[in-house]
């Protein structure tokens, strides 16, 4: 039967409803909604619910002020309470409103980041970041196809993205990956939980002539919960609490890190039209490698073809040289995963297990190509060893 309350009817709870988990920046969301309503009473309990779980909030001490503030006179804005500088009281505003920019500009379930063209069945994750918003984004890789799993504010560069130099504190723009995991007992409290290295700068930062090092995924001290959007020297900063479900949804060496200025957002027909054009591409390049016609083979390579210790031409040669001494070649790519890189060149960073074979020679690598949309043809404009 159901439960007479108030005159109403309502369904029966469950016997063992299951507890929403606490969330800080749900909770924030509250709050400033209570606020709007001009429902003062309720926006303190929500902060001081907020605060108790979340002691280290300073957000949510220089709500609580306000808010004790407002009991007295309107407030024009955040931090009319609070005693800091300027600079301090516009980074705590920034932070409040690109917090609860990312609460209410969720993707929809139905679009998928264009980046992830696609990913190999070992790469279960993928973490895609964007700068602008201040949001990084956790996506599984089920069957072939990134759903999103989950969204974390983050501090970015103090003087934004598109690191370029050594000392710049910018945060960097491209296509990398998790290659290590330093834990606390390692670090300095700075770091807070941990840190994730990424491989800053990557083969295309190294060919651009891009500096610097030490670009990380890490946490805050322990007495800070959050940082301003803009305030590392270019790393990405995490609360401590984001942080530790990541380190568990990450893979060492696998995991791919997107880090883009905006992201561009695709519908999963599009998605795969993408994805397929491009495979055809790649799977042309293969047959012919295979065929022994090396002009063929060649028109696959962009007029800007770099490569890490030689130029076009000196490629190009070597290439001709070594198919003139082959009567046969079978090749056979494996694992192969294919990211578009963030920016204005139509450029995907495909990498792949290549099984190589021919009458004088047998090898296995991991190999590392960047494809670049010419008109309507895709070309190989860098490719070297993973």
């Amino acid at each position: 039967m159901p439960a007479q309350v108030l005159g109403k009817t309502h369904p029966k709870a469950p016997a063992h409803a299951p507890q929403q988990a606490f969330d800080p920046d749900s909770q924030l969301e509250r709050i400033f909604t209570a606020i709007h309503a001009s429902r003062l009473d309720l926006a303190m309990a929500e902060t001081d619910g907020l605060i108790a779980r979340q002691p280290n909030f300073l957000l949510a001490h220089l709500i609580r002020g306000d808010l004790l503030l407002a009991r007295s006179r309107p407030l024009k804005n955040i931090g009319s309470a609070a005693p800091g500088t300027a600079e301090q009281m516009q980074d705590f505003r920034e932070e409040a409103l690109v917090r609860l920019r990312g609460l209410r500009q969720k993707p929809a379930a139905n679009l998928v980041p264009r980046y992830l063209l696609q990913l190999r069945d070992d790469q279960k994750t993928a973490v895609v970041v964007d700068t602008q918003r201040s949001r990084l984004y956790l996506y599984e890789n089920v069957n072939g196809r990134p759903r999103f799993m989950a969204d974390y504010y983050f501090t970015q560069g103090k003087s934004g993205s598109a690191k370029s130099r050594e000392g710049d504190q910018k945060t960097p723009i491209g296509v990398y990956h998790i290659t290590g995991s330093l834990p606390r007992a390692r670090l300095p409290d700075f770091y807070g939980v941990g840190a994730l290295p990424i491989n800053y700068p990557n083969e295309w930062d190294q060919l651009h002539g891009r500096t610097g090092h030490g670009i990380w995924l890490h946490g805050t001290p322990s007495n800070t919960y959050s940082r301003a959007p803009k305030a590392s020297d270019g790393c990405v900063v995490l609360s401590n609490r984001d942080l530790r479900r990541l380190f568990k949804s990450v893979k060492i060496g696998v995991t791919p890190v997107i880090i883009s200025d905006d992201i561009e957002w695709l519908s999963l027909d599009d998605w795969d039209r993408e994805r397929r054009g491009l495979n055809r591409a790649i799977e042309t390049w293969r047959q012919d490698w295979e065929s022994l016609d090396v002009p063929r083979y060649l028109s696959h390579y962009s007029s800007q073809f770099e490569s890490n210790a030689q130029t076009r031409d000196q490629w190009v040669r070597r290439k001709a040289e070594l198919s003139s001494r082959k009567s046969w070649v079978k090749i056979r790519l494996g694992n192969v995963s294919m990211l578009r890189y963030p920016g204005k060149d139509d450029m995907v960073v495909v990498t792949f297990e290549q099984n190589y074979r021919s009458n004088n020679l047998k090898n296995v690598i991991k190999k590392r190509q960047y494809w670049k949309q010419e008109g309507k043809q895709w070309k190989i404009i860098y490719e070297g060893v993973a």
